[in-house]
Formats: C-alpha cells, structure tokens, sequence
C-alpha cells in the first residue's frame, strides 16, 4: 500500500504517509506549561500505533502585551522557555523510539476568535469584530509587536531543536492570528502588513524567515492554511494557489490543506453529517500546483479512501486527527489487513472537542482511554467471573467487549432482533454512515471476542435467576417520551425511532414535533425523501447548545438547504387527523399535515434495574437506563464498569 511507502518532508524521512494532525489537547500539560507524563502517554500511543508524523496541538509563546492571553486557562504546553526543553525531549525520544517523527504545531495566537470571557484585549491584524461577540473589537499590532512575535518563532523553533523535535507546523488556517493577517475580509491595514496579498501575507514570510535564520534547515517547515473558507468575502482557490506558489518559493517544505474557518465551523471540525474525505478537493487543486509535498486532510478514516487519495496523486501525505483519537493503532490495524477491528470515529465531537469548550481533558466518545493512557490501562482481572450483560446497545455492547478482554465470561441478552440499540435508528440517515460503522465495529468485536449473544431474548428477573450470573450489567436503554398532548394517540402519529426503524409510514406532508438534534435529523431525512416537513418546537431555536457548535452549524444549514419549515416558540395543543394546532402567546393556528413524527426526547427503561435492586447478585446500570444521555455516556459507563470489575 501507498500508506506504507517512506516519504520525505525537507530533510525529514517519514516511515509512511500516515500523519496525526494536530488538535486541540487540554489537560495534557503541567499548569506551568511542560508537557505531563499523561500528554507523553498520549503522543506515545499514537506513535506506538504507527503513525509516521505526528504533530501536536498548538503550542503558543509570550510575545509581551500581545500574549496569547488564555494560555493558562487552556492548559497548553509553552514553548518559549528553555525550561521546557527537557519534557520536549522527552517526547521527542519516545516518538522516535517507535520509528516515528515529530513536528511542533506553533501559533501565533488567536486574535478575533479567543473567547472574550478570557481577556479583555483580544489583539488581531486590525479593529475587526470579535468572533463570539461581535460588540467587541480586536485592538490591532503594531508593527513593533509583529517584530516581536516574528522573532519569537525563531526563539521556540531553536527550543524545538534543542528539544530533538523534527518539523514544526505554522498555524496558518482556520481563521486564526496568522490566516486573520492574509485575509482580505479580517485584514484592515494599510501599513507593509496589509493591502495586497503579498502584504497581507509579509507575517507568514517573516516568520517563515526567521524560522531559517535560526534553525536553517534542521526542522522541516510544514505550513497549514485553508484553501477556502467557504464564507462571504473569504478566501477563494485562485489566491490560495497564489498563496501556495508563494510559501513554495519562500522555501516550505510541505502544505497542509484544509478549509473553513469559525463561522463555517464544520469544515475544519468536520460533523457527522460531511461525507467521507470532505476536503481532499482542497487539496487536489494545490497538489496540481504545486511541486512541494502535499498533506490531505479530512475525513479520511476510511483506509480504501485514504489509500485512494495517494494512488490518485491528490496528496502526498493523509493526515488524521479524530480518528487516531478514536483508534490510535489505526496504521498497524491497516498495515495488518484488520479493518473491521478500526474502531471508528463518529464525528459528534462530544469526547473531543466539546470537551475543551467546557474546560475538561480531551477525550473521545468511542474511546474513553485518550488522554488517560496509562490510568484506564485494561488489565486481566484478577477472579474471573460470570457476567450477564442485559441490552445491546453502546453501553453494553461496550461493557461486554470490555469484559471479555479481560478474561471475564461473558454472555449478553438483547431483546430485539439484532444489536445496537437506539446507534440503529440513529444510523438509518444517509447521513449518519458513522454510526453505522460503529454498529459494524462492535458486532464484529462481540463475535471474535467469543461472547454469547442471545437475540430475541428479553430479560425478566426470574430468567436472569435461572442463569445465576456473578454480576449483572443493566443496559436496557430508553424508549421514545410520549408526551400528553390531545390527540397523541391518533393513527397519523408516530415516533421517530419506529419511523427510521422502518417499521411505519408517513404521508407526503409531516409534521415533527421537536426541533432537538433528533428532531433536525428526521426532518432533513424526510425532506431528502421528498418529503413537506414543518418543525414544531418550544425553544426560540432549534437544537440546544450543548451540541457542538460544529455539528449544530451543519445540521441546522442541512435544515434550511432542505426546505424545511422551522416553527420556533410555539407549542402544539391538539394533534387532529389534518395536521397540529399550535398556538404562539395565546393565539392558535392549524398546521396543516398529513403525518405528524414525536421526537420530544428518550424516557428509561429502568424497571428491570428496580426489579434488581434487592437481588443477590452484583448488580451495575449504565447509560440511557439511568438517565437518557448521549453516545458517550452509554459508552464510557460501560468501559469504567467492565474495567474495575
């Protein structure tokens, strides 16, 4: 395979074309800013697990009053110290004793999209709005402060080289400090460091400059930028070509090539709902530009799609990022021939990204060991027992699978016909293929771990007594609230987990009760099914905002590109046989329908855990049954209550 073939960056050599991209990784650092065992632990594993390259999230530096102002409260590790150098080449060692390479992702801050609630001087190429509220505006560099920053490149790169580090990245995407500067719509200035495209991109040169100038070309220089932002007087594909030829003459030896920015947030963070390889356009079109090797980005967990990519020449190198969280030995599995054993990222960046946005540890949904490499090591279990896992959705498919590594006997009862749960509804869009690779990876790990699966069985407590298991684990999920509204009842009414089981029909014209995530998703898979589909729902806006805001900004333009009706601050009364009457501060109106979808939420199925409670055995309840919650809960209840068994 292509992916297996050494590659070269500048001077460095590169065991394969795998490279981990860069992310955000709270938690993994000292509050002093050096590295933690637990962030060595991280990098290590995906190195172990065969990536060629990694990279690391963003490191930033003190430039004086211009300093990325959240450092502390984002936990990121420092790179303007020698006092770092140490735990740097720490790192650096044990990445290079697994064959791999290193790269250091710098930064030069934030600028308009740092969170205002951390600071009080958001800095930027010129006074321009805020990203997270507009009514505040960036104070913008002087040149001095530029020079100052520029020279702090060169300052962290002769760090990274003490450090043993091989490449760094520049942060230049994603409408950040640097992309802020060669942006047209972000930068304002009318000094050497706007105006044309050779001003707006004099930063990125200087530094690149400044970079050679003090380390020469002992590290690699990788440059990340995105080839559009998809956004209204953003970037466009014919400057990023201009801005491609132009980092290749300035002496970059790789281009990194993504896309998007904040406000088209589920391009760089792409959601469940992008397809496969969303962003290898991108970088075909500066591939064909350019003669410089290109890093591809996007999407690409599937093996055949990334292998693809190469074969094609749309890329020289295919990087992750998500899905080494998710499954850190990704390369060895496809080096092996074991895709099916790839545990698949799902794209709802609950574990990972959402998670940095409420100040915790980076983590995954599908893998609750990232960032706790060394802490949630599964090891044998001391007693073997007998273990009876009671549903098949995440959480217990989870439990068993867990169990079962650890020399546990284990046998597991789902009542339904087939596993998964409420992963297979929420798998039936198009749109949803993660999900169902999820399902495919955990029946696929169920059956070669040689777990007993009992299909059409459900669990009473005398069943469960004949058995006689040492602990049993409820996972028995939750069902579809049926709220008390007139007329809920009717035959015109449905919930929209029998409508994506496939087990009803809906009329031509329907009516979704419930503008949540489910709520969305149904309705977009109906209206792609040619369907005319009004949203009723309480809230003022669709879709709370605990949902990423990646994945909520795409399945909320999803809802408008497919014709979708949004009724937002109404509450429906009655449903009739011609549709739902709602009513808006007291005034009623009829909403005409032939269908009418309830998607108001999940109630648990707890009454076999209550009927458990005072039993003899060893009794554990995880996910929806306790509480309906999300993917991840289910999921990491089930590896926590397995792994201390």
């Amino acid at each position: 395979m292509k992916l297996f073939e050494p590659g070269k960056i500048g001077n460095m050599e590169v065991k394969n074309r795998i490279v981990m991209a860069a992310m955000g990784t709270r938690g993994l650092c000292e509050l002093d800013g050096r590295f933690s065992q637990r962030g060595i632990d991280y990098y290590a594993t995906r190195a172990r697990g065969g990536a060629g390259l990694i990279i690391t999230g963003s490191m930033p530096f003190s430039i004086g009053e211009s300093h990325l102002v959240d450092n502390l409260w984002s936990f990121r590790p420092r790179v303007d110290n020698v006092v770092y150098v140490a735990r740097l080449n720490e790192l650096a060692n044990i990445v290079h004793q697994y064959g791999a390479k290193i790269a250091a992702q710098l930064t030069a801050g934030f600028g308009r999209v740092v969170h205002i609630t951390l600071t009080s001087h958001p800095i930027g190429p010129s006074e321009i709005p805020c990203f997270w509220n507009p009514n505040v505006t960036t104070r913008a560099l002087t040149v001095d402060e530029i020079a100052k920053l520029v020279k702090a490149f060169g300052n962290a790169a002769r760090i990274l080289r003490m450090a043993e580090f091989d490449a760094i990245e520049l942060h230049g995407h994603e409408g950040y400090l640097f992309d802020q500067f060669k942006t047209k719509l972000w930068n304002k200035r009318t000094d050497k460091y706007g105006g044309d495209l050779e001003g707006r991109l004099r930063l990125s040169m200087e530094v690149i400059e400044d970079i050679r100038n003090a380390v020469g070309n002992d590290l690699a220089l990788i440059y990340r930028y995105g080839v559009t932002h998809y956004l209204e007087g953003g970037r466009e594909i014919e400057e990023s070509k201009e801005i491609a030829w132009r980092l290749e003459a300035a002496g970059i030896d790789a281009l990194h090539i993504d896309a998007g920015c904040y406000e088209t947030w589920h391009w760089p963070h792409p959601p469940v709902y992008q397809p496969a390889g969303c962003m290898i356009d991108c970088a075909e079109v500066i591939k064909h530009s350019i003669k410089t090797p290109v890093i591809a980005v996007g999407k690409l967990g599937n093996p055949e799609l990334a292998e693809k990519v190469l074969e094609q020449g749309k890329a020289d190198f295919i990087a992750l990022g998500r899905p080494l969280l998710a499954d850190p030995y990704w390369p060895e599995k496809v080096k092996r021939g074991k895709f099916e054993d790839i545990r698949p990222c799902i794209g709802d960046h609950d574990g990972c990204l959402q998670r940095l946005f409420t100040a915790r540890t980076i983590s995954c949904t599908v893998n609750p060991q990232v960032g706790m490499e060394r802490e949630y090591t599964l090891i044998p279990a001391e007693k073997p027992r007998e273990i009876l896992v009671i549903g098949g959705g995440p959480g217990g498919l989870e439990a068993a699978r867990v169990a079962a590594l650890r020399g546990h006997k284990v046998a597991l009862w789902e009542k339904s016909d087939q596993l998964g749960g409420n992963l297979r509804p929420a798998s039936a869009p198009h749109f949803k293929q993660d999900v169902r690779d999820l399902i495919n990876y955990f029946t696929t790990q169920i059956h070669k771990l040689g777990i007993e699966v009992v299909l059409g069985k459900e669990a009473t407590v005398e069943s469960i007594y004949k058995v006689n298991p040492e602990v049993v684990i409820v996972a028995t999920g939750a069902t579809p609230l049926i709220p008390g509204i007139l007329g809920v009842d009717r035959k015109n009414v449905v919930t929209a987990i029998d409508l994506l089981m496939g087990r009803v029909e809906v009329g031509d014209r329907v009516t979704v009760v419930g503008g949540g995530f489910i709520g969305c998703e149904v309705a977009v898979y109906l209206a792609q099914k040619g369907k005319k589909v009004t949203i009723i729902e309480m809230e003022e806006q669709l879709i709370p905002e605990d949902i990423n805001l990646a994945n909520r900004m795409m399945l909320l333009e999803m809802v408008d590109n497919n014709g979708v009706v949004a009724l937002t601050g109404v509450e429906v009364q009655e449903i009739s046989e011609d549709g739902v009457v709602v009513s808006t501060n007291g005034a009623k109106k009829q909403v005409a329908g032939d269908s009418v979808v309830l998607a108001v939420g999940l109630v648990s199925q707890s009454q076999l855990k209550e009927s458990l409670k005072d039993s003899p055995v060893q009794l554990f309840a995880i996910g929806d049954c306790v509480k309906p919650r999300k993917i991840l809960n289910a999921i990491w209840e089930g590896f926590h209550t397995s792994r201390l068994i």
